[in-house]
């Protein structure tokens, strides 16, 4: 494990150092929880971003699906007669 240097500003520390009492954990200990809580997050809304690209190209593309076909496929949901997802056609 290596050693990272942070300099905290002071409310800051302060409410680490609580929330490490409350826990009965060290400051290092949540300041890690934290970052890879954060690190997470960056990586999915990274993957969010590209899918959000991906659909914007298939868009342009004309890669479409009607809206009405969508909307049957949704009210087919947890019926008997459940709906394959709809596909553009192209």
């Amino acid at each position: 494990m290596s050693v990272t240097t942070v300099r905290l500003q002071a409310e800051v520390e302060h409410q680490l150092e609580a929330i490490a009492s409350r826990l009965h954990r060290s400051k290092g200990w949540v300041i890690n929880q934290a970052l890879s809580e954060y690190i997470d997050k960056q990586h999915l809304q990274q993957e969010r971003w590209k899918q959000t690209l991906d659909a914007m190209e298939s868009a342009a593309q004309g890669k479409l699906v009607d809206a009405s076909e969508v909307h049957n496929w949704l009210n087919s949901w947890g019926t008997e007669k459940e709906q394959d997802a709809p596909r553009s056609g192209k």
